[in-house]
């Protein structure tokens, strides 16, 4: 199940795990012009952890999940090529 919210200045997705334990805390992931930010709260210490991606990085790991094995450049048509 997800979540979407518009706020002034980011979109807000919190991404929550359902199903049979062991279930995962929350993911937030907030959407920026900058790029994106995902938070998620350490159940062992309450600390929130935090990881930026730029968009470049986003686009990267957007292409990653549909790929095998290997090094990857995206092409700026969008492709992904194999160095």
């Amino acid at each position: 199940m997800f979540t979407i919210e518009h706020e002034f200045d980011a979109t807000v997705i919190t991404l929550i795990d359902e199903g049979e334990a062991p279930l995962c805390e929350d993911v937030t992931i907030e959407s920026h012009d900058a790029g994106v930010t995902l938070l998620q709260t350490d159940p062992d210490t309450d600390e929130v952890m935090v990881i930026h991606l730029s968009m470049r990085q986003l686009q990267e790991l957007g292409a990653a999940l549909d790929l095998p094995e290997g090094i990857y450049r995206l092409r700026p048509t969008g492709g992904a090529q194999s160095s």
